[in-house]
Order: structure tokens, then sequence, then C-alpha cells
């Protein structure tokens, strides 16, 4: 599967943001040759930052994407604490940080010599990782309802054609009463989540803030009419094997295994997703069926 594109990577690429209280710090990770290239987007689990990811960004660069990281507000790089006004909000914030990214595309280009004119902006995937799955989602139509189970508004958009959501939490009914007290916007809409997407989960994790057990990882395939694939990883917690970094110390189930499963799938999925080659996931789903059933399932609908 790997090209092996040499990359390069540019950091910070700021983009002012006056009313975010912080300017939105941006990654731009991308293959150094090759034309027409498409885009994803990467939305970081809570805490993280631009330089998480490291074995999905420079995967996917090598295989000829353009992978945008922003930093959310909610980084262990920045000082928002629960004390700043802003704190019960970056969930919203961290929605526009997406569409903020997508809106300046060509600023993000522009930051890494050569690249510019050898991008394709109409082909456009989104993808996170945990909080920053749910933060995707919402671009690919789930919405998000309120404590009370109100409806916020409809956060899709049109310039996103595909996503792959990683350990993306499930329905807001299983939640603690710590998560349902401090997290009230998880309260996903499945339904409404049209736009195609693979999910990714481990089927060993259990979160501390749902009542249910791993399945809660699996609603969205379930519940929505985009998510037509879901990637299971046998043992997998929730950083999956290691894809927040490699030798991160969040990592409980630390399997190159995994992590190598997830690169391959992942990258298959979206070179068909975004029409780079129309054949790259069946491939996969095959090499797949015969080489890693020990490591994981992948199931359709």
């Amino acid at each position: 599967m790997a090209m092996s594109i040499p990359i390069v990577s540019v950091k910070p690429v700021v983009l002012a943001a006056p009313e975010r209280g912080d300017d939105l710090t941006v990654r731009v990770t991308a293959p150094v040759s090759g034309t027409g290239l498409p885009v994803v987007v990467f939305s970081h689990g809570f805490g993280g930052s631009l330089d998480k990811y490291a074995p999905l960004a420079d995967f996917w660069a090598a295989n000829g994407f353009v992978v945008l990281q922003p930093t959310h507000l909610d980084s262990r790089t920045l000082a928002v604490t629960p004390e700043d006004p802003r704190y019960r909000t970056i969930w919203r914030v961290r929605i526009d940080d997406l569409v903020r990214v997508l809106d300046e595309i060509d600023t993000l280009v522009a930051a890494v010599p050569g690249l510019a004119g050898r991008v394709d902006a109409t082909r456009i995937a989104v993808a996170g990782h945990s909080w920053g799955a749910q933060t995707a989602s919402t671009l690919l139509g789930a919405g998000v309802r309120d404590a009370s189970g109100t409806p916020e508004e409809d956060f899709a958009d049109k310039r996103v054609t595909a996503g792959v959501l990683l350990s993306l939490t499930g329905t807001g009914e299983s939640l603690t009463p710590f998560a349902a007290e401090n997290f009230p916007f998880m309260h996903p809409e499945f339904s409404s989540l049209t736009t195609p997407a693979l999910i990714v989960t481990g089927d060993n994790d259990q979160s501390l803030l749902s009542t249910r057990g791993p399945d809660w990882f699996t609603d969205a395939y379930f519940m929505s009419p985009g998510a037509q694939h879901l990637l299971t990883l046998f043992g997998g917690e929730h950083s999956l094997g290691g894809i927040v970094g490699y030798g991160s110390a969040e990592t409980t189930d630390e399997n190159p295994e995994r992590v190598a499963l997830i690169q391959r799938i992942t990258t298959a999925y979206l070179r068909t997703a975004l029409a780079v080659d129309a054949e790259s996931f069946a491939a996969a789903r095959a090499e797949m069926a015969q080489n890693a059933a020990s490591v994981g399932r992948l199931d359709s609908k």
C-alpha cells in the first residue's frame, strides 16, 4: 500500500482568529511530488495538538494526501482552563476551527513551498479521533443536541465528501453522571450523518464516560446512513494501538500491527471515497481478508 513518497511538513501556519481568543495554528503535511492532491482535515482528541497523530498524518501524506491539522482550544499546549469563559463552548469552537481550515485552504497550501497548484480542493475528507471524531462528524451531517435533547444548528459542510472517524463516542443516553454534567454536547444525532464515512473502533475500548461497553463506539455505524463501513480492531483500546503518536504515553494498547492495519485501510478508503482510485478499498478489503483477519474485522452495510 505505502507509496513512500517523501513528505514535507510545515508548522505552525497561523490563521488569524481574533474572536477565538487564540489564533488558530495548523500543521500542513504534504507529499513533495504529485498533482491533484486531495485534502484531509484532521481533528485531534482531547488535549492533543497539531504535533500528534504522526502515524496517520505522515502515512496519508506519503500516499498522496495533503493533511491539515489544527490545534483546538482544549490542547494541552494552550492555557484554556475550566475557569476560562470559552471552556464550555470549546466543542463549538472546534467545529469553527475545521470550517476555518476549509475556508483558508489556499492560505495553508501557500505556506508550503512548491505545494501551490498541486492540490485538488474539490476532494476533501475530514477525519478525527475521539472528541476529534465527534467534531469531524458534524461536518459530515451528524447533529448535536443539548442536554435536554434540543437540536443545535446544522453543521454539515457540502465541501466535505468523506470521513474517517476513529474512536467516535456514541449516543448521549449512556453517559455517566460525570460526563452528562461536564460534556453536555455529547448528544450526537447520527441519523443525519449522510456523508460517506468509515468508522474505526477497538473492541476493548471501555470509556469512563459511558455506562455501556465498547459497543458504544459503534453507534454511528448502526445509526447513520452515511457510515457504511466499520473497522474493528481486536483487543484495541481507545488509542487503537498507537495512532496518537510513536511512543506516546497516552497509548494503553501499543500494537504496531493494529496501527499498520488502520493506516492501510483508512488510506485505501480515502483513495476510493475521494475518487483517486476506485478499486483501492476493495483491494485492501481482499488483502485484509487474507492476511489481517487476526488483527481486525471490516464490516460493511
